[in-house]
């Protein structure tokens, strides 16, 4: 079989020290194959958001095994982490966090403005990325100018502009109404499908979580059951 594209092995997380300790991972072992579309789920304080963070390098774990193409993460020091992080993966927040007095298109340059790739390149990388969205033409448009679904459409496109190998997604259509989750959930199956981008969906919601072929289930830390979907 395929090594899988990211492996958690024995992944534990303990917050605070002594009485005052607080196990938020009690060892998770987990797989995720390339071009895979998976959701966790779980109630408040079951592991998921955790496991997310250390997902993407914005956490590391307090012991256990996390490897992203083979490369022992849990290994790398701060710098190594945030290249992983920049280079690798993509990040969508249930907050869109776009620039409020910035165009959708200078929002979704921003990765590579940090990058230092040259403004024609920005240029062309971020119209590209927001065609990929279907907001071309919203291109020159301040957040407030935009609907909540389309400002999730540009953080998106901000996500997909580096061309992550990996697509974070924490609750992003959590602060959305019904007809505009689906859409944004029909985008991310669209873009699994057809780009073989590899979502993590981190939700509370079964209707978007049916969306995933796998939906791996966290309840006390640790991984209660794995479903996988057709």
């Amino acid at each position: 079989m395929a090594e899988p594209l990211i492996a958690l092995r024995g992944i534990t997380k303990r917050f605070g020290e002594g009485s005052a300790a607080f196990q938020a991972l009690k060892g998770i072992d987990l797989d995720i194959a390339a071009g895979d579309f998976v959701a966790i789920m779980g109630a408040s304080g079951s592991g998921k958001s955790t496991t997310m963070n250390i997902l993407g390098c914005l956490d590391v774990p307090t012991s256990g095994a996390y490897l992203f193409r083979g490369v022992h993460v849990e290994g790398l020091n701060r710098d190594q982490r945030s290249l992983l992080r920049r280079r690798y993966l993509g990040f969508v927040f249930q907050g869109f966090n776009l620039l409020a007095r910035t165009t959708a298109l200078e929002n979704v340059e921003l990765p590579l403005l940090y990058r230092g790739e040259s403004r024609r390149m920005r240029h062309e990388q971020g119209m590209a990325a927001l065609a990929k969205v279907g907001l071309a033409e919203w291109s020159h448009h301040n957040p407030n100018e935009l609907s909540g679904g389309q400002q999730q459409r540009v953080a998106i496109a901000r996500a997909l502009v580096t061309q992550p190998d990996v697509l974070l997604a924490d609750e992003p259509t959590g602060n959305l109404d019904s007809e505009r989750s689906l859409e944004i959930m029909d985008l991310l199956a669209e873009l699994n499908a057809a780009a073989g981008l590899t979502v993590l969906l981190v939700t509370h919601e079964a209707e978007m979580a049916a969306y995933a072929r796998k939906i791996v289930h966290f309840k006390d830390g640790l991984v209660d059951s794995v479903e996988k979907r057709s």
